[in-house]
């Protein structure tokens, strides 16, 4: 008698990106299938039995306005080996509370009867969302740190983290942002079926991990200041004077507040001490310009603000988890080949 295969359902949602839900789809379902075809043109047998769910089985369009058919409801499932949550658009400002009360009631459900759940990019949400993720880590999109400080502070968001294994035992694991579902498929792949046809699948597919994490691709997010006039104002100011010497008191006296004053009502405002932002700021200009730009290193940290070049080359690998250099070869490279095609 032949064994199962592997259940996986993938999750999806109106707010789901194409590229990840149809990517998983289409990477999962070939397993053990597309290999031998590549090799030999004839096709093997598959190894996972892969199908989209939602909350509906009714037909609906994913973000981008692409057709996706559900192959059954929520309701229907009652039992199944994976989910993989697919990626939810969110705004970064605002939780989702109480958006996808059918997906996050299911969630629980299934955790509650073994199931392995994982999410990509800002499907995290669902899980925190659903609870699941309360006392743990997780890997999400970058952009969604702040977010995930002020809705969700009982998990620990881990920035960097393209796959976060911590609590895979647990039966959750949730990967970072977009194209982290490469990575996240592989590792599904390498646990169900074995290391070989991951390897395999990454030959066909030419996938290939994140090992630089999600930092060197990060980029500071500001949500409105709303209530704060002179935070606002502030912070256009140092962001047009980033290269000022002792930033922060030049910052406090443009503000007309005394120094415990600022500090208090900037910190109220943004969620940072002056200090913290100012370097964000200056990190982000020197990003830049080593991105576009031929300077010297020590150059580029002078320019931004930085009279100490080990200081700003600390500082900088501590921001992007990569040292400038490293940091130079990475966007030369895509640049170049960008320049190629």
């Amino acid at each position: 008698m032949t064994a199962a295969l592997p259940r996986l359902a993938i999750l999806a949602a109106p707010e789901s990106s194409a590229s990840v839900l149809y990517g998983l789809y289409d990477v999962l379902v070939s397993v053990g299938a597309m290999y031998p075809d590549m090799l030999t043109g004839k096709a093997g047998d598959a190894l996972l039995d892969v199908s989209i769910v939602a909350a509906s089985k009714e037909p609906f369009r994913c973000f981008g306005n692409v057709l996706v058919e559900p192959a059954s409801a929520l309701a229907d499932v009652d039992q199944v080996d994976v989910i993989v949550v697919a990626d939810m658009y969110a705004p970064i400002d605002s939780a989702p509370h109480g958006h996808w009360g059918i997906e996050t009631e299911w969630l629980r459900r299934m955790h509650a009867k073994g199931a392995l759940i994982a999410s990509v990019c800002t499907g995290s949400l669902l899980l925190a969302e659903a609870g699941l993720l309360d006392g743990r880590s997780c890997a999400s999109h970058w952009a969604y740190r702040d977010l995930f400080a002020s809705a969700y502070p009982q998990v620990r968001l881990l920035p960097n983290a393209i796959l976060d294994l911590r609590h895979e035992s647990e039966g959750l694991i949730t990967a970072g942002g977009v194209t982290a579902w490469q990575d996240l498929a592989l590792h599904l792949i390498r646990r169900l079926s074995g290391p070989e046809h991951a390897v395999r699948t990454a030959k066909v597919y030419l996938l290939s991990g994140h090992e630089d994490g999600q930092l060197p691709f990060a980029a500071p997010t500001e949500a409105a200041i709303i209530g704060d006039a002179v935070v606002r104002d502030s912070l256009a100011w140092i962001g047009a004077n980033y290269a000022a010497a002792n930033p922060v008191s030049a910052m406090t006296g443009h503000s007309g507040l005394t120094p415990r004053t600022f500090a208090r009502r900037f910190i109220a405002a943004t969620g940072r001490r002056p200090i913290e932002h100012v370097h964000r700021i200056r990190i982000e200009k020197a990003r830049d310009l080593i991105e576009h730009g031929g300077e010297a290193i020590d150059d580029v940290g002078y320019q931004v603000g930085y009279e100490d070049p080990a200081f700003f080359r600390r500082l900088f690998r501590r921001t992007t988890g990569l040292s400038p250099a490293a940091y130079r070869r990475k966007y030369n490279g895509i640049g170049a080949a960008a320049t190629a095609e």
